[in-house]
């Protein structure tokens, strides 16, 4: 190896592109039969440093093609072309409890790709070769416009071109604060995405108060009234506790007409005539159902089990009139998400709705189904807005399972949302340029 290190060929292509983009990893020009090892490194922005790596031996003519050729080991096996994002796992050393989440949307996540000689684990010597890579959630021309106004703690984000645009208004869970990442990546889909935080909003820290149902519909009103939005053809989309607004909202409120809805990792459990407050109140007093496993991680998915029959805690989906999908990883140790869904197929039956409803349900997926590539935690550290204490909570999942479930679920949360979203517009005249 030694006379053809200096010559030994990594593309990574594209160098530049979405998160939810493939890429291809080629390595040229090593001696035919050389064991290799493909690291990917990336420093967080909270100064973390995150790491997957895989060992492949070149072919005849000195090749390596990581889309094609399988790992022979690493942090993933077999033939993975995307298996050195979604096996990113914080570096040997590093405190517990750590979870990858972009903050700053407005710059790329970037991973150093890099070849080293030999099948290596640790140390990572003898490089080879490097590239850095961009991995943005914005595409090129996507507008960033923070929303203060009503007393909203929002971002909006519109694809570029003068639109009008279908609308999506995105919910993250019990964490609270203004997470931005996955509405900006939708913007770059084509949907106008406001990402909206419900729970630590500024007027609930001046005012000690949570939001009431009103602050949903505002932030609604904002979007729909917004000129380059197509104010018929507004969705929403929540994740854990996010769902459960969502769905109370796509229900109950008068305000809201909603075109269709996306639930990941929720539940139709709560009090249905309660607010935000009363909701997490509810789920406070049941926290004594959580446990604690063998690990010290705390499993909460029981804490609304068994799904009551008391029809004053369980939002009536068969009074949906919009087509809703549910996204439900079948190992989620946070939320019973699965029984969930099919206790609201069950009611939507009997209701006669249930043609509206589409349930994606995956085996070995936890609760944090995320856009695709996202390094799989079975579990890490979290705290709630409702509660100082933080835990480290079991979320479930196996990796490459999880990791396959989150790339389908998006696809079709996109072919979704443009199917019931677009109407008789042309999707494809949505469309981002390329980075």
């Amino acid at each position: 190896m030694d006379r053809r290190r200096c010559c030994v060929r990594l593309s990574v292509q594209p160098s530049r592109g979405l998160v939810d983009e493939k890429f291809s990893v080629l390595v040229q020009n090593a001696p035919p039969g050389a064991q290799l090892t493909i690291q990917a490194l990336h420093r967080c922005e909270g100064g973390h440093n995150w790491e997957a790596f895989a060992h492949y031996v070149t072919d005849a003519s000195g090749t390596v093609n990581a889309s094609e050729d399988p790992s022979l080991g690493g942090t993933y096996c077999g033939v993975e072309p995307m298996g050195l994002l979604w096996s990113l796992r914080p570096v040997p050393g590093s405190k517990p409890g750590l979870r990858l989440r972009k903050m700053n949307v407005q710059t790329p996540m970037e991973v150093t790709i890099s070849v080293y000689q030999g099948h290596q684990t640790q140390g990572f010597v003898d490089q080879l070769a490097s590239q850095l890579v961009e991995r943005w959630y914005m595409a090129p021309g996507v507008r960033r416009i923070p929303i203060t106004e009503q007393s909203l703690s929002a971002t909006l984000f519109l694809p570029p071109g003068p639109g009008p645009f279908p609308g999506v208004l995105d919910l993250w869970g019990s964490g609270g604060q203004l997470v931005e990442y996955r509405a900006a990546l939708l913007a770059s889909h084509g949907f106008a995405s406001l990402a909206l935080d419900y729970l630590t909003s500024k007027i609930t820290m001046e005012t000690g108060k949570m939001v009431d149902n009103q602050y949903f519909e505002t932030a609604y009103g904002v979007l729909q009234t917004h000129p380059q939005v197509l104010r018929s053809r507004i969705a929403m989309l929540g994740l854990s506790f996010g769902s459960s607004v969502t769905l109370k909202m796509a229900v109950y409120s008068q305000v809201m007409k909603l075109r269709c809805v996306v639930c990941i990792s929720g539940s139709h459990v709560q009090p249905v005539e309660g607010s935000v407050q009363e909701m997490s109140a509810f789920i406070q007093k049941n926290f004594v159902k959580g446990r604690v496993n063998e690990e010290n991680h705390m499993i909460l998915r029981d804490v609304v089990l068994p799904v009551p029959s008391d029809p004053s805690y369980k939002v009536d989906v068969g009074r949906l009139r919009c087509p809703v999908l549910m996204v439900v990883g079948e190992d989620d140790q946070n939320w019973p998400s699965s029984e969930s869904a099919q206790d609201m197929k069950a009611m939507m039956e009997r209701a006669g709705n249930s043609h509206l409803l589409t349930i994606l349900s995956y085996p070995n997926t936890g609760h944090l189904i995320e856009p695709p590539y996202m390094p799989h935690l079975r579990a890490s550290f979290f705290k709630t807005a409702f509660s100082p204490e933080k835990v480290m909570a079991l979320w479930g999942g196996e990796t490459v399972s999880h990791s396959r479930a989150q790339e389908d679920a998006w696809r079709k949360t996109l072919a979704f949302l443009r199917e019931n979203l677009h109407g008789n517009t042309n999707p494809e005249a949505t469309l981002c340029p390329r980075l």
